[in-house]
């Protein structure tokens, strides 16, 4: 997707005029409005704050007189709008494009500044109530942050798709269409967690889809757990083309290390070291009422793969492992491999000796280790 905000810089100051213009981006809905008197700023706090008002209003203008040294307010503009739209993560994205101009003496000018959204103000009350419903609907009393986040997630894939289109950007979009690109599906999230009650960042960065290889602009999420971060990254958890019922685990609570595989980022962003896996494990030890949570997500998550007692490494190892479950009237198996694709090959056409018929499979690599994913149906 494309990261893209438009920006006009007009000064007059002694008599010089210095105007720059870049070139029209998307056609996005803008929203006019605008202020009737002009206010009084006298520092970089107060810019910030007039700003992020005038944001949160959907104004397309605001105007103000800031009194003060003039010769570097185009920086002082400049840095209080971005700090504005950083303080609050689902402003930042919200913002389609700003300009501002001012025209005065060294120690004093009248300000205006231009603001365009790619969510109305109706839009946003929509989303903030669609998700205090949708909240109210999956979070259940008792929950604790492990469970909520899992329930957030799950409900963002299971009920958006991509937008192939390129041309939903917003929650907003989410919401009312159920699509959007992986901007809107960030954003969502950001907006789900932080009402429920959970720290979490948006992460701009890029993504390369292992079929293609291809980096292109992406967006996700950082979470804060427990005092750890980890990344979460909806979008990618969600199966393009769309798949009814079915929700990816691939980007679900990862480590840099692990993100690092097929994300990349510039900015800087708290560390997240710790595997969630190692987490769960501890969780797990302490015996404590969410227990049988736990042991149900690590399960859901595939971590049991990293348990050393799991590797399945000849022939007959993999026959008694498929033999339990035909028993027990299974059709399929989750199983960590160890050997080459095909020591892999020949195991399992040696299934056929239990009787079994058009054996498939699927197969990746094992994040942190040398050995196969393998997930083999028969009939």
């Amino acid at each position: 997707m494309r990261w893209k905000r438009r920006s006009v810089v007009k000064l007059l100051l002694a008599g010089t005029l210095i105007a720059a213009v870049l070139p029209p981006g998307i056609d996005w809905e803008m929203v006019y409005a605008s202020t009737s008197s002009a206010n009084v700023v006298r520092s970089d706090q107060e810019l910030q704050k007039t700003l992020l008002n005038a944001m949160n209003q959907r104004l397309s203008q605001v105007q103000f007189v800031y009194q003060g040294k003039t010769n570097q307010l185009k920086g002082q503009l400049k840095n209080a709008l971005e700090q504005a739209l950083e303080s609050d993560p689902y402003m930042n994205y919200t913002i389609e494009s700003y300009g501002y101009s001012y025209s005065g003496s060294s120690k004093s000018a009248n300000v205006s500044v231009q603001l365009s959204y790619r969510e109305t103000a109706e839009q946003t009350a929509y989303v903030a109530k669609r998700v205090q419903g949708i909240l109210g609907s999956i979070i259940k009393p008792g929950m604790n942050d492990h469970e909520k986040i899992k329930a957030i997630h799950d409900w963002i894939v299971l009920h958006l798709r991509y937008d192939e289109t390129l041309r939903k950007y917003t929650a907003y979009d989410g919401l009312s269409s159920g699509s959007t690109v992986c901007q809107g599906y960030s954003l969502l999230t950001y907006k789900m967690l932080k009402e429920a009650g959970i720290t979490n960042r948006i992460v701009e960065g890029t993504a390369a889809p292992r079929d293609t290889g291809v980096s292109q602009l992406h967006a996700w999420n950082l979470v804060l757990l427990d005092g750890k971060w980890y990344h979460l990254d909806t979008t990618w958890d969600d199966p393009a083309p769309d798949k009814p019922g079915e929700i990816g685990i691939g980007y679900y609570l990862r480590t840099d290390a692990q993100m690092r595989k097929d994300h990349s980022w510039t900015k800087s962003y708290p560390a997240a070291n710790t595997p969630y896996r190692e987490t769960l494990s501890r969780l797990i030890s302490r015996n404590d009422s969410h227990k049988a949570y736990y042991q149900k997500l690590e399960r859901e998550l595939e971590y049991q793969l990293y348990d050393p007692a799991e590797i399945v490494s000849t022939s007959s190892a993999l026959r008694t492992k498929v033999r339990a479950v035909i028993k027990q009237g299974g059709n399929s198996l989750l199983l960590r491999y160890h050997g080459s694709h095909e020591d892999l090959m020949d195991d399992l056409q040696d299934l056929y000796r239990l009787g079994v018929r058009s054996v498939s499979y699927v197969e990746s690599d094992l994040d942190e280790t040398n050995d196969l994913r393998v997930y083999v149906t028969w009939k």
